[in-house]
């Protein structure tokens, strides 16, 4: 028998990293309903057609697809043997695969947006913390499941909801003293750029390319350019937009030279300026405009978000925008919406990097009492009852033992009381109580117990 394995680009969690990653969770959701957002969860998989076409050509290619049930019936053999050369051919065909594993949390929530659409109170606040199935290359921060922590608000065109979207990720990342810089652009100032270079038709191909500068250089960006039909004047004024430096106040004023009057432009600065107009910043956060920011997907439309952990080797660990028209592609037009995304493996990774993960994080069971015969573990068990009652973790050690071998039991996992109730405590109605952080202990009666203070 062979060994067993995981697919790869997935893993398994123990209870250190389970802790960890429910600390993220937990401050993030806090911060969400600080917010006034409301949560909502969707199926880990959706019908093929609600989520092709959405994310790019490039995104389609690492949807996971799922095989139909009952592909091995006879009757369907022919059938299915064609089908599956339409596969291998790159086609879609519904003899094969009707659904897929969700790719991100954004297009789940407009089609669940387009079908109950009536019944939502506008402006309708949600965030979604769940995880998604990307068919990508693993590697260092990028796993093929992964968890996405998303908070949206649609029905609203009003740029109040991105200052408010950029202040619970100031919140958040203060909270967990990850310091990071909050990149915003926008949209329409990357329209303008392909306005004036080329026409409208090109922006996909423009941020396509301008997504990748971080990863392969402004050289193969421009190569990138020339092979999509840019002529060699639309490629410098593509370089000058990249290279363009300084405060935000003097980027502002060099990208208001590049496109002049471009009425997208204007618009885009317009909205870039509101949001750098708000005190969002915080010792560990502070948000700057980055015209290198693209965001590859295709239905950004207005301000887009990345946010990058500072003084840490890791790529994205948040990202979002507004997409004023989602749940159009849903037959629900003209809908606004805005959203953002935390990467929560990766802030998972720069959390450990830079040991800011509280010591408390990692307690579990709080208080082992020891096993030291049969009256004596059902006097134990009836206390630890009570402490459970009140909220303080307990076991009691599963069987009579050496005592060496229950303290070091409570050792590996980092319990740090243990409660002793032997022969002569339980005659005399107490227990001794040690701490085996300090390495000291005492003996109390058994009806204060449940007032010691485990801390």
């Amino acid at each position: 028998m062979s060994k067993p394995g995981l697919p790869q680009g997935t893993r398994d969690f123990s209870a250190t990293i389970v802790r960890k990653r429910n600390y993220i969770f937990n401050t993030i959701r806090s911060v969400f309903e600080l917010y006034g957002f409301q949560p909502l969860e969707t199926p880990a998989m959706e019908n093929l057609d609600t989520l092709m076409g959405k994310y790019g050509e490039e995104g389609d290619k690492l949807i996971f697809k799922i095989l139909n049930n009952g592909l091995d019936n006879p009757e369907k053999q022919e059938q299915t043997k064609e089908a599956f050369e339409k596969i291998l051919a790159g086609k879609n065909t519904k003899a094969i695969t009707e659904r897929a594993l969700r790719y991100d949390l954004t297009i789940p929530f407009a089609r669940y947006v387009a079908m109950n659409y009536g019944q939502l109170t506008l402006p309708f606040k949600r965030y979604q913390i769940q995880p998604v199935w990307r068919a990508d290359r693993p590697q260092k921060g990028r796993y093929r499941e992964f968890y996405q922590c998303d908070a949206d608000v649609v029905g609203s065109k009003s740029l109040l909801n991105e200052v408010e979207l950029a202040g619970i990720y100031s919140s958040v990342f203060e909270q967990l003293k990850v310091p990071v810089a909050i990149h915003i652009n926008s949209r329409k100032i990357l329209a303008a750029l392909a306005e004036i270079c080329g026409g409208a038709e090109k922006v996909t191909d423009i941020t396509l390319a301008i997504d990748k500068l971080d990863k392969m250089g402004i050289d193969k960006v421009k190569e990138e350019l020339n092979k999509k039909g840019l002529t060699a004047e639309q490629v410098q004024t593509i370089e000058k937009y990249l290279s363009i430096e300084g405060s935000d106040t003097e980027k502002l004023a060099a990208l208001k030279v590049l496109l002049g009057n471009n009425a997208n432009g204007q618009k885009g600065m317009e909205e870039i300026g509101y949001l750098l107009n708000y005190p969002l910043q915080t010792p560990n956060s502070r948000l700057q405009t980055d015209f290198t920011l693209a965001r590859g997907l295709n239905y950004y439309t207005g301000i887009i978000f990345e946010v990058k952990a500072i003084g840490v080797q890791m790529g994205s660990i948040g990202g979002g925008g507004r997409y004023d028209d989602l749940t159009g592609l849903f037959g629900v037009p003209g809908v606004p919406g805005v959203g953002i995304s935390f990467g929560v493996d990766r802030i998972y990774d720069v959390m450990e990097e830079l040991q800011v993960f509280p010591e408390d994080v990692q307690l579990g069971t709080q208080v082992l009492f020891f096993h030291l015969g049969e009256a004596e573990s059902n006097a134990a068990f009836s206390l630890m009852q009570q402490l459970r009652s009140k909220g303080i973790r307990s076991e009691l050690f599963h069987e009579q033992t050496k005592f060496d071998k229950q303290f070091k039991y409570a050792d590996k996992k980092q319990i740090p009381y243990i409660v002793i109730l032997g022969s002569e405590e339980l005659a005399a109605g107490t227990c001794v109580v040690k701490d085996l952080r300090k390495g000291d202990q005492q003996t109390i009666v058994q009806s204060a117990l449940q007032h010691f203070p485990f801390y």
